[in-house]
């Protein structure tokens, strides 16, 4: 309540300030747009309204009140130029929605939420500290009491009593009941003067549905983007690991083949051989299908899978979770979250010069009711990591993206580094 009942007493003030200096740059515009100079005052209004209506989003947003969706003002995609900024407001219906805010609808409401936010706070300040002042304030040959008055008529009979007394006691009565209503009277204004933002400042339905093509739109190149480089990197893997090893094993068992007739002992030793490369190969493709889905995962969920991910470590690593035993998510977030933490671990042990890190599981709710996985990865390294085109990080960027979730690094020179995903889960 005293949030917003500050707002409401700053809304008259700052409402009639507006009306005043709106209506006179844009009425003066108006007047003046024959020679040209108009014109610009009139481009000055629209600007000055844009910040009065600012102001107001702001002091909702202070005030407690729901965020309310702001308009895109500028294209992202589009430079700013000097014949955008001049002509832009013109055919740009938000302007003019802020203009008619500041110069009619904001005056009018203000006034009318402001009288009764003053009338009802004096009322209770009034009541409850009327039996202090009231005996300072002479009567003379006053003969009306309001306690009097109302307990004749209701009752209908003469009374009798003190009316001083009665009168202090009736306004400690008004003022209780005007206390206890205060923060009802603030909450509705509050939300009359948001529901009127919301529907004359805020973001049109239209705005709202063009960022969201544009988003599915960057997400789904993103995340092509990522599975593209996922498939070079496994390409590359293969081909530099298991690919060069399964050559040698060939010509290992081919060599044996030629001398197992005449050196038996000499084909026995390359076999031998043979069998390590096999058992090498197998170790490689194994820690290659660790980085996408490894079995614990399926079987026993994220957590299980990211405990192990810290047992194999090479760095000593501490898992902090906030999960519940046993939790499980869908299988993409799974996979994903584990292929982030894989990536950042080996990132970790070729890279952070670390002696110690952290691994952290949160899963929590935004302001807006939506359900988040994060996860996080804190060494004591030497820091600087950066997201460079072409690079592991900025894979882990696209790959996170593509799943509308946010990817945030922070890894200044000297450390420590903190590298984190949220993911959403709805």
């Amino acid at each position: 309540m005293p949030r917003e009942l500050g707002f409401l007493v700053l809304t008259m003030p700052i409402a009639i300030i507006g009306l005043s200096v709106l209506s006179s740059l844009f009425w003066t515009g108006i007047g003046t747009v024959v020679i040209y100079v108009g014109f610009f005052i009139v481009v000055a209004a629209f600007y000055v309204a844009r910040a009065f209506g600012t102001v107001e989003l702001t002091r909702l947003d202070w005030a407690g009140a729901a965020p309310v969706p702001r308009p895109v003002w500028e294209p992202a995609d589009r430079p700013r130029t000097f014949w955008r900024t001049v002509f832009g407001p013109w055919a740009n219906g938000h302007y003019w929605l802020y203009l008619l805010h500041g110069m009619i609808i904001n005056p009018i409401i203000s006034v009318i939420s402001w009288s009764i936010t003053i009338t009802w706070t004096a009322g209770a300040l009034g009541g409850l500290t009327g039996w202090i002042w009231l005996g300072f304030i002479p009567s003379g040959n006053r003969d009306f009491f309001l306690s009097r008055v109302l307990a004749d008529s209701i009752f209908g009979i003469h009374s009798t009593f003190d009316p001083v007394a009665g009168d202090r006691v009736l306004y400690l009565i008004f003022g209780v009941i005007f206390a206890v209503t205060l923060p009802f009277v603030t909450r509705g204004l509050t939300l009359l003067h948001h529901a009127i933002a919301h529907g004359v400042l805020g973001a049109w339905r239209s705005e709202a549905l063009q960022r969201e093509v544009a988003d599915l739109s960057a997400q789904r190149g993103a995340a092509v983007a990522a599975e593209d480089q996922s498939l070079r990197r496994l390409e590359r893997d293969l081909h530099d690991g298991p690919q060069q090893r399964l050559i040698r094993l060939q010509m290992d068992i081919a060599s044996a083949e030629r001398k197992l007739a005449d050196d038996p002992e000499a084909a026995a030793s390359l076999l031998a051989e043979a069998r390590k490369q096999a058992g090498d190969t197998l170790e490689e493709l194994r820690a290659l299908s660790r980085g996408f889905a490894p079995p614990i995962l399926q079987d026993r969920g994220l957590q299980a899978a990211v405990e192990s991910l810290a047992a194999r470590s090479t760095i000593p690593m501490m898992v902090e979770s906030s999960l519940q035993a046993g939790e499980r998510f869908s299988p993409e977030v799974e996979r994903n979250a584990y292929y982030v933490l894989a990536e950042l671990s080996a990132n970790l042990a070729k890279h952070s010069g670390a002696t110690a890190a952290r691994l952290v599981l949160d899963e929590s709710v935004d302001a807006e009711g939506r359900p988040w996985l994060s996860v996080w990865l804190t060494d004591n390294g030497n820091g600087g990591a950066s997201v460079v085109t072409g690079h592991g990080l900025s894979g882990l960027t696209e790959r996170v993206h593509g799943l509308r979730g946010e990817l945030t690094v922070d890894s200044p020179v000297g450390g420590p580094t903190r590298i984190g995903a949220r993911l959403p889960l709805g």
